[in-house]
């Protein structure tokens, strides 16, 4: 049964299909891997075991039924800023420390419909706002590859659990690099659809306008089947679009032949550490090797984006969080009057990122500096969305880095700026609205790492085209095999 833990998500439910397992097997086989391997990496801040089983007993009795489903046993882990009924949704913050949701996200009951098993909700940076997941006011999650580093963020605890093989797949959400950046970090694949392709009903918001919730799997193949699950309109969120979502399982190529990949000039790779420089130049030869014709393109507004991300995302969080307030749900210090309470409950339930984000959003929309920053950073964003289509004129596809780095260790970034940084390569295609993943693409051993640590290779296409996107990922993926290996290969010996 460990075995199949460790198949693809497409193998998995083939095999319950087919009667060769049982739903509940699954079960029973990724609760006992989760209470074996969590203790170590710290991917889970709620284990779902009693849901597991209940949803593999309903998922035996649907196909003995005769009906179809095409994740049937899949264990599934889920960013707990996804409401799922009846359990603990956190945001992995104080303040909603024992909050208990009361419905289930849209993106979450479509994964349950199609037969996943939901065996528990995972660590994040506290609301979703950080790139390395230690702003997690409830735990701490290791990377599987070096139990000493981090395993980036926001979405650490789901990218872990796929990593060291607790989960097949697992959601997280990307509002500037949340999903792809971690991917790179843990060699995972993150795929970030089309913002308004998976419905945003049920995940607790910090950046509106850019969060997207997406999949984190071990094969372009699997990021597919999910995607293809998910994505579509929801009468529940008016930001979805009334679009047609194309099949991307059936897209998936072999082979690059025919497509011009862009690279960007705005990213030198001369600006990277040699051993990272040189992976991420074997990448884009890769691609050439696959049948690509590499042409140079040009974001000139790029350097722009983490400036105009940390204005925009910091006042819509600023807006969203203000229902936080201790009078609805959620942790409550009660004082002498209103204005007090407010402040004592938001005081003691937010840590200091989030205090921060809130603060600069705050100013960013108050009166007198509401035109000089909030209004131009959105100009910012709109010149950023326009030099994509200018750019996609000229090529099929973009390559780049999904972070400029490998893993860090625990506290390496001490100031708010060069972690901010991190999202450096990530953030223009979340301004842009565009889809955007990170497929493994590579190795390097940083001094005083306990091996080979993953990089990942960020691929990104025009609005609304994950299919397109999906098959050039996936003949990069067969192509070059960095992902073969889907838990680190010194996991067993690390736990």
């Amino acid at each position: 049964m460990s075995d199949l833990l460790d198949a693809t998500a497409r193998e998995i439910a083939r095999a319950v299909a087919e009667r060769k397992v049982s739903a509940l097997e699954m079960a029973e086989a990724a609760i006992a891997r989760v209470h074996a391997r969590d203790g170590a990496v710290g991917a889970f801040l709620t284990r779902t075991a009693d849901l597991a089983r209940e949803q593999a007993r309903r998922v035996d009795a649907r196909l003995a039924d005769g009906e179809t489903l095409p994740l049937a046993g899949v264990p599934v882990a889920l960013k707990d800023n996804m409401c799922l009924s009846e359990t603990r949704t956190t945001c992995a913050s104080r303040i909603l420390e024992h909050w208990i949701a009361p419905y289930t996200g849209t993106a979450v009951q479509r994964l349950l419909r199609a037969g996943a098993l939901p065996v528990g909700k995972t660590n994040l940076d506290e609301f979703a706002m950080g790139s390395s997941c230690e702003n997690s006011a409830l735990g701490v999650t290791r990377n599987p590859w070096d139990l000493g580093r981090v395993p980036g963020g926001s979405s650490g605890g789901s990218v872990a659990a796929v990593a060291s093989g607790m989960a097949t797949i697992a959601l997280g959400s990307d509002t500037g690099g949340s999903i792809r950046e971690p991917a790179a970090f843990c060699g995972v694949v993150g795929f970030k659809p089309t913002y308004g392709r998976v419905s945003r009903y049920g995940l607790i918001a910090f950046a509106s306008s850019l969060d997207q919730i997406g999949p984190i799997t071990k094969t372009i193949e699997d990021a597919a089947l999910v995607y293809e699950t998910i994505a579509g309109v929801d009468p529940m969120d008016a930001t979805t679009v009334a679009r047609s979502v194309e099949t991307a399982l059936d897209g998936l190529r072999e082979d690059l032949r025919g497509l011009r990949v862009g690279i960007v000039r705005e990213f030198d790779l001369a600006k990277l550490e040699p051993d990272v420089r040189a992976v991420y130049e074997q990448a884009y030869r890769d691609l050439e090797r696959l049948g690509a014709e590499l042409v140079e393109v040009s974001l000139p507004t790029a350097d722009y984006g983490v400036a105009t991300y940390y204005l925009i995302a910091p006042a819509e969080c600023s807006s969203n969080l203000a229902r936080f307030d201790g009078m609805r749900y959620g942790l409550r210090v009660e004082q002498a009057d209103v204005g007090a309470t407010y402040e004592a409950t938001r005081a003691a339930g937010f840590g200091d990122e989030v205090k921060r984000r809130i603060l600069i959003g705050t100013h960013a929309l108050s009166s007198g500096y509401y035109d000089a920053y909030y209004v131009r950073a959105q100009k910012a964003r709109t010149l950023i969305a326009r030099d994509f289509e200018k750019a996609f004129a000229a090529c099929d596809a973009i390559a780049c880095p999904a972070a400029s780095s490998a893993a860090f260790e625990f506290n390496a970034k001490s100031d708010p700026v060069s972690m901010y940084l991190m999202d450096y390569y990530t953030i223009p295609m979340s301004l842009a609205g565009v889809p955007s993943l990170s497929v493994p693409c590579g190795y390097v051993t940083p001094a005083g790492a306990r091996g080979p640590l993953p990089l990942g290779l960020e691929l990104t296409t025009p609005l609304f085209t994950e299919r397109a996107l999906l098959g050039v990922a996936h003949a990069y993926e067969r192509g070059t095999q960095h992902g073969k290996h889907h838990a680190p290969p010194s996991l067993e010996s690390a736990l």
